[in-house]
């Protein structure tokens, strides 16, 4: 029993963490598509309004009608710059001023031209992306905000032809990536708000999901380019969003809508919202996925930082991880600590489980008579071993209960190193300058796996050569998969490592 489950213990630890390395979520199950819906056909206007309308007209046919009276419109706070363009009224690009890529520019997290550019408006029908080819009027060319000047202001895109009126209105703030935003439409066919493609930045290597993702009341619901069919999702939605691991821009209804669309564009997933005639308010969020500042929009949007399973057991841990930093000044310091602090509760059961495993390892000739002696009467044989394990006060599993108790708490872990974004470009000692990124060297995971072979080494076992020599692999398998985790990551196992084989060491003395 306790070769068996301490070798299941073991692998399924491997399978968790190559499974989140090597498989990407699978897609929503595809429901039927619903049939496309005719566009209704556009008002005519008597030639009193087209005399007294100065807007140009909404094309007809051709999405490829050319428009020479495109401009952009400039917003700029302490934390963004985005620019929007007339033709459309939609972003071209939205650049973070606080984060860098991998060559030390800014972040560029919506950008277009693309398959759907950002913010548009899409028409049910084969004419479409008729809104996002005409020229809209705006308020203003250019919106500075900031602490010491303006903190708040706004952008009103308005286009009217042919009967049919739509107003895209922003309002923007100084100290937040979010802008709250009002469209009205007037005689305008059934229609999507889309948040966009292009989306994300030149980063890290990324394993976890990129793409859309949207909460329902049922809870989150992520999707991938590999749709066939256009899947129109109806129930209340609290959020559409774009993501990848560290950046999102969302769309947040603050009006009643129970409808999104998720269809494939060209190799790219898009996501929309249903908009509802005539008024349509909604919140819109381009920047970091951090939890603190997620909650404070108070719209369930914090929820789109997904720690897994054991999320009730990674929230703590992840309060924790931030109160060590404001201590250390430092997250390398602060994941040491933390690797510390849960590691302490485990002690006593720990060492009860290697005096165990100790123990188990003196009787093993003796548990190796019996079976040899009793080969062929399973019954005696089970009898006669557990007199010896009562004999000796030896619990068969005591080895593997407290591994079992620790998995919770080490994927919890592993979720809060691998994605938080507090970790992105945050440096430690030397070399480690980001610790969201993996050790550039790989010096930490080759250590890490010699003390993987230390701690194999020094702990007893009750296994047969065969099984041993296999379990020998396991620092082996350990440290390739670690050679591209991040830094943070591989800091924490290398440190619960010593922390064990320290542990071990005055067990071994205790039973010796």
């Amino acid at each position: 029993m306790d070769k068996r489950t301490l070798t299941a213990v073991v692998l399924s630890l491997v399978v968790l963490i190559a499974w989140s390395i090597f498989f990407k979520p699978e897609p929503v199950p595809q429901k039927p598509p619903a049939e496309e819906k005719a566009l209704p056909p556009v008002p005519e206007m008597t030639e009193e309004q087209k005399q007294a309308e100065p807007s140009p007209a909404l094309p007809e046919e051709s999405p490829a009608t050319p428009v020479s009276l495109e401009s952009d419109v400039v917003v700029e706070t302490d934390l963004f710059r985005a620019v929007f363009s007339t033709k459309g009224a939609i972003i071209k690009f939205w650049e973070l001023k606080k984060f860098s890529d991998n060559f030390g520019k800014p972040v560029i997290l919506l950008r277009e031209p693309g398959p759907i550019p950002p913010l548009s408006i899409i028409l049910e029908g084969e004419n479409r992306t008729l809104p996002q080819q005409v020229v809209y009027a705006a308020s203003t060319r250019k919106l500075v905000l900031s602490e010491k000047g303006p903190p708040r202001g706004e952008v009103i895109f308005t286009y009217s032809g042919q009967g049919v009126l739509i107003r895209k209105k922003f309002l923007f703030s100084s100290d937040s990536y979010k802008a709250d935003v009002a469209i009205e439409t007037e005689n305008l066919p059934p229609s999507f708000l889309a948040v966009g493609t292009d989306f994300g930045v030149f980063d890290r290597e990324q394993r976890e999901h990129k793409g859309p993702v949207m909460l329902t009341g049922s809870g989150r619901e992520e999707f991938d380019s590999n749709l066939k069919e256009p899947q129109y999702l109806t129930g209340i939605t609290k959020w559409i969003a774009q993501e990848d691991k560290y950046f999102t821009a969302a769309l947040i209804p603050v009006t009643p809508t129970e409808e999104v669309r998720v269809w494939k564009e060209r190799d790219a997933a898009e996501i929309a919202l249903k908009l509802v005639p005539q008024k349509h308010d909604l919140l819109f969020y381009a920047g970091p996925k951090e939890y603190d500042r997620l909650k404070a929009l108070n719209v369930g949007l914090e929820h789109i930082v997904d720690f897994g399973w054991f999320a009730f057991i990674a929230m703590p841990l992840f309060w924790v991880l931030k109160f060590l930093y404001r201590f250390f000044g430092n997250y390398g310091w602060a994941i040491i600590a933390l690797t510390i602090a849960v590691r302490v509760p485990f002690i006593p059961i720990l060492h009860k489980s290697q005096k165990s495993m100790k123990k188990m390892q003196k009787i093993q000739p003796l548990m190796a008579e019996i079976k040899e002696k009793y080969k062929k009467d399973s019954a005696k044989m089970q009898k006669e071993m557990m007199a010896i394990y009562k004999k000796h006060k030896v619990n068969p599993v005591g080895g593997c209960l407290p591994m079992l108790l620790q998995i919770p708490v080490f994927i919890a872990l592993y979720n809060v190193l691998l994605k938080a974004i507090e970790l992105r470009g945050a440096p430690f000692v030397l070399w480690i300058t980001d610790l969201a990124a993996k050790d550039p060297y790989y010096v930490m995971p080759i250590v890490m796996g010699l003390t993987m072979v230390i701690q194999q080494k020094m702990t007893p076992s009750a296994m047969d050569p065969k099984q041993a020599k296999m379990m020998m692999l396991m620092p082996i398998v350990f440290t390739f998969m670690f050679l591209t985790f991040p830094s943070g990551l591989v800091l924490y196992w290398l440190v619960n490592n010593v922390l064990g084989i320290g542990q071990q060491y005055f067990a071994n003395k205790q039973v010796s």
